[in-house]
């Protein structure tokens, strides 16, 4: 094989020997070694046909111009010189596995840059050991990585490690970061200080060193404003990113006749050689998805990078003589950096990632030889999708799931495409491509622009269109209301996202999952009674979606869209901004948490809502006979016990004490009509007598008839000091002293005390001595027992 001496040379003889005894094994081998081309050649040498998976399109590309071969994209197919060789993006893998499990035609495979842990890459690899293990022992499997850690893998395969070592050229660490602090990432947002700082860092290094420059950016929104920042500076400045046209991922991937500057995504991390790099500038971001399950949002967030994407970064710079690498942090701040990126299957949606499960056999993913098992509420989010799709019934994949998995877009937009048939592929092609970062947030109006061309993005949205009308085979099989773009643009959308059917709501949307949304200001959708949601994230910390793109419809599309219920509601309903409930018996119609419509029910029975307005409103009226009834049954309680009831647990004693009143009431104002003195004498047990337990007067020695206070933990006994003369015991009921309060002629408390004999030996006193002078009128005798108790004034008739 001919070619330049590469690194990976040297282990080939090792790797064809060892992929030979054990038909699996892992090759680590730094970036720029070759491994990515030489080794597919290599294996093609031998007279296998050789497949060779790559995450991303752009490396498809790459790679397969590099070694003569056929490649496969979404919609794209081109046939090489070198017949041996096809190269596929993961996705393209895992299709062709669904229809073809033996891989007829195929010696071996290839999975490279394994360690970018991609969802579709670990799903393959589960796949595929899964056939070797049931159907092609024959098959070889090589799953590479530019990263040393292949343990797990190496366990996996069920096969050893290969290690090319190579001779990588040195890279200088400049630690270069901002003058001053700058906001950390908060979503999609990026502080524009750290991007004005990565610019100026570019031109540093322009100045500093010989080279092209690769800036590592997090995604096209920021390659754009450092590209507008470095404007003048001399040098040709391209575009690296996953959504970039062939033309410009020719130039990036071949020899420049001036200077560059290439502005790139995480995409050009590990699997692409660029020539002339010898210098990167690192901003220290990537992105990552976001799921919210529960809300069936999703997200990409702004993370900081971990350090094997640094390693990997770094590595760039030398790849084909000496380099340097300008990372926009601080040093300090690069050892708390996590170790490794967190791999997609525990960050992201997994509906598709369930359905092709599900199709191979495993619906729950149990079955599958996974580095890392999904989490249990993703998948549990994604059977409740994939149940309202149609896909699955129960654990079994339907017909319809199974034309789903084949379409090659995420099942609910081939929802959309079977639902509606070849008449959709251009509304399914505008979802399934990441808009340009200048789209509105109006679909149809993104749609218009689509058609008009003369962008790469309209390109692949054409491309996309045609794949996808050769794939909804059958015709369309639901009608659509009108005839129109915008009819049919939000039938689509409601079909693939019914529960982001949305109206209009104050000065917002509700949406049929509850979620509330936000349109950005000066939408032109602002005025629509109802839209149909295409594109919407959740921000952190908010409790509102933010609306990306979406599609005016009427209510006939949102009924056709999601199903809609009837039911009676049978309610204690707090209504919004006030505080007092009352009961609410409705006949209502809901599209989701949407309602549509509702009448009063008649003749509904409202206990359960009476009973709840009672548990949690104080809706009873208490006047002040029924508070104090209701002090002495709580003391009885406390004093005694059984069979006296705690007033504590009288929501729980409804039944006993207000059932004829619940029985009659029909709102909150028959609960407060109820004489709640009245209904609360049915908790007397009828073995006891309330005024022999706790009576409502005590009989002091004047002969009158004193109230006793129940509302504290001991009742209280508010007495003129004169009316107590001559008694020393103090008052018990049932057992408890009584706290008496001895009060001046004037009503005021004087003395509290439960010892009256203790009182009028030490206490009298002092309070004789104080009051004599001020109440002339009254009795102050020397000898408090031996005088009667009166409660008139001296010299007044008996």
């Amino acid at each position: 094989m001919n070619g330049p001496d590469l690194p990976i040379r040297h282990v080939l003889p090792e790797l064809l020997g060892t992929l030979d005894r054990h038909r699996a094994t892992v090759l680590t081998a730094p970036p720029g070694t070759g491994k990515t081309t030489v080794v597919p050649l290599a294996l093609a040498e031998t007279g296998m046909r050789v497949l060779v998976a790559e995450p991303r399109r752009l490396a498809v590309r790459a790679a397969a111009r590099r070694m003569g071969a056929s490649y496969t994209i979404r919609g794209e197919r081109h046939t090489g010189a070198n017949p041996m060789v096809e190269v596929v993006t993961t996705g393209v893998l895992l299709q062709r596995l669904q229809r073809d499990q033996e891989l007829a035609g195929v010696d071996a495979v290839m999975l490279d840059e394994c360690h970018e842990r991609h969802l579709d890459a670990d799903t393959a690899l589960a796949f595929l050991l899964d056939v070797r293990d049931t159907l092609r022992p024959d098959l070889r499997l090589l799953a590479t990585s530019a990263t040393a850690d292949a343990g797990p893998w190496s366990r996996l395969l069920g096969g050893p490690v290969v290690a090319a070592t190579g001779s990588t050229h040195p890279v200088e660490t400049v630690w270069a970061p901002p003058p001053r602090p700058v906001t950390p990432p908060h979503g999609l947002r990026v502080d524009p200080a750290l991007l004005s700082h990565v610019a100026a860092t570019v031109r540093v290094a322009l100045a500093e060193r010989d080279g092209d420059v690769l800036c590592f950016l997090p995604g096209v929104g920021e390659i754009a404003k450092v590209a507008g920042l470095l404007a003048g500076a001399g040098v040709d400045v391209l575009h690296v990113h996953g959504q970039a046209p062939a033309r410009v991922q020719d130039a990036v991937l071949s020899p420049g006749t001036a200077r560059r500057v290439v502005l790139a995504t995480s995409v050009a991390e590990s699997s692409l050689t660029v020539p002339g790099v010898r210098v990167v500038v690192d901003s220290g971001l990537a992105r990552e998805p976001r799921t919210d399950h529960a809300r069936g949002l999703g997200s990409l967030t702004t993370v900081r990078v971990s350090k094997a994407s640094a390693n990997q970064r770094a590595g760039r710079a030398g790849r084909e003589a000496p380099g340097a690498v300008y990372r926009c942090w601080p040093a300090a701040d690069h050892e708390r950096l996590a170790d490794h990126a967190r791999p997609e299957i525990v960050l992201a949606d997994l509906t598709g990632f369930a359905l092709q499960a599900a199709c191979w056999g495993t619906p729950d993913a149990s079955g599958l030889a996974l580095l890392d098992p999904p989490p249990a509420a993703a998948m549990s989010a994604a059977a409740r999708v994939l149940e309202a799709l149609g896909a699955v019934e129960g654990r079994r994949v339907t017909g319809r799931g199974r034309r789903m998995a084949l379409a090659g877009v995420h099942p609910r937009l081939a929802r959309a495409l079977l639902d509606l048939g070849p008449r959709a592929a251009e509304v399914v092609a505008l979802l399934s491509e990441q808009p340009p970062r200048e789209a509105g947030d109006d679909l149809v109006e993104l749609w218009r622009t689509a058609r008009r061309g003369g962008t790469p993005y309209a390109a692949r949205w054409r491309q996309e269109t045609a794949r996808l009308r050769r794939t909804s085979t059958g015709g369309e099989t639901m009608a659509v209301t009108g005839g129109s773009d915008d009819a049919l643009a939000g039938t689509a959308v409601a079909l693939a996202f019914p529960e982001r059917v949305a109206r209009r709501s104050g000065d917002g949307y509700l949406m049929a999952s509850g979620t509330r949304a936000e349109l950005p200001e000066g939408s032109r959708l602002a005025t629509a009674p109802w839209l149909a949601i295409a594109v919407a994230d959740r921000p952190t910390g908010s409790a509102s979606a933010r609306v990306r793109q979406a599609v005016v419809i009427d209510e006939a599309t949102a009924r056709l869209a999601h199903p809609v219920t009837t039911e009676d509601e049978v309610a204690w309903v707090v209504p919004p901004g006030e505080r007092r409930g009352d009961v609410s018996a409705r006949r209502v119609e809901r599209l989701g948490a949407i309602e549509l419509s509702s009448a009063p029910l008649k003749d509904a029975d409202v206990r359960a809502a009476i009973r709840y307005g009672l548990r949690t409103e104080d809706v009873l009226t208490w006047t002040k006979p029924a508070r104090e009834l209701r002090d002495r049954l709580a003391f009885c309680h406390r004093a005694i016990g059984p069979p006296w009831p705690s007033m504590d647990a009288l929501v729980g004693l409804t039944d006993q004490w207000l059932e004829p009143e619940l029985s009659r009431a029909r709102r909150r104002a028959d609960l407060e009509r109820i004489d709640v003195a009245s209904a609360l004498r049915r908790l007397i047990p009828w073995s006891e007598r309330l005024e022999r337990a706790a009576p409502e007067r005590i009989e002091v020695p004047s002969g009158s008839h004193i109230r006793v206070d129940y509302s504290g933990e001991q009742p209280v006994l508010a007495v003129k000091l004169q009316e107590l003369f001559g008694r020393q015991e103090t008052p018990e009921i049932s057992g408890v002293p009584v706290l008496v309060h001895l009060l001046s002629p004037a009503g005021r408390p004087v003395a509290v005390t439960a010892d009256l004999a203790s009182f009028w030996r030490d206490g009298y006193r002092s309070v004789r001595a104080e009051l004599r002078g001020r109440y002339p009128k009254h009795p102050w005798p020397e000898d408090p027992l031996t005088a009667p108790p009166t409660r008139r004034v001296k010299g007044s008739a008996s």
